[in-house]
């Protein structure tokens, strides 16, 4: 004899929801490949400037990856595919990994496009934007000295020359 447990009961829920982050999406769905991947991403500060990693190994940089600044964001997007074809003891093993990605980041409102570079190596695609971190000046408020002719510079008091005050006397 079997029991069944209701869906509603919060216990299947939590137990549901545990199965699926450790065993993946159930059989039924398995026919639905996976369309995307996340690349891990870090984002570092050197000195005025800052560095964002990304592991997108396996692909080629000229043609599976972009940077973009879009409407103040830096947009890291591309696309992967990896086909393997292998043959043993008359068996054949076909495997193909396919599938995109976007990571987003905000910038600050003084950085432009002008500021970023990117370059690949072993796997890792670094963009650098260049004075993220230095403070912008403030438009519209610029401090203009008053000049003021020489003539009309009230005459300077006496006491003020010498340092004493009206009425003692200097040895």
């Amino acid at each position: 004899m079997s029991t069944l447990i209701p869906r509603r009961d919060p216990f299947f829920a939590e137990f549901d929801a545990l199965v699926r982050r450790a065993f993946g999406p159930s059989p039924v769905r398995f026919a639905r490949p996976e369309t995307g991947f996340t690349p891990a991403a870090e984002v570092a500060r050197d000195g005025d400037d800052a560095l964002v990693s990304l592991e997108v190994p396996g692909l080629d940089p000229a043609t599976d990856v972009h940077v973009d600044v879009e409407e103040g964001r830096l947009v890291v997007h591309g696309a992967r595919r990896d086909e393997r074809d292998e043959e043993n003891d008359g068996r054949r093993f076909r495997e193909v990994r396919y599938g995109s990605f976007r990571r987003s980041f905000a910038l600050p409102q003084h950085v432009t496009a002008d500021t970023v570079s990117a370059s690949y190596e072993a796997g890792v695609l670094k963009v650098r934007v260049a004075g993220a971190y230095v403070e912008p000046q403030k438009p519209g408020v610029t401090s203009i000295p008053v000049q003021v002719p020489t003539a009309a510079l009230p005459a300077q008091d006496e006491t003020a020359e010498t340092g004493s005050e009206p009425g003692s006397e200097q040895e």
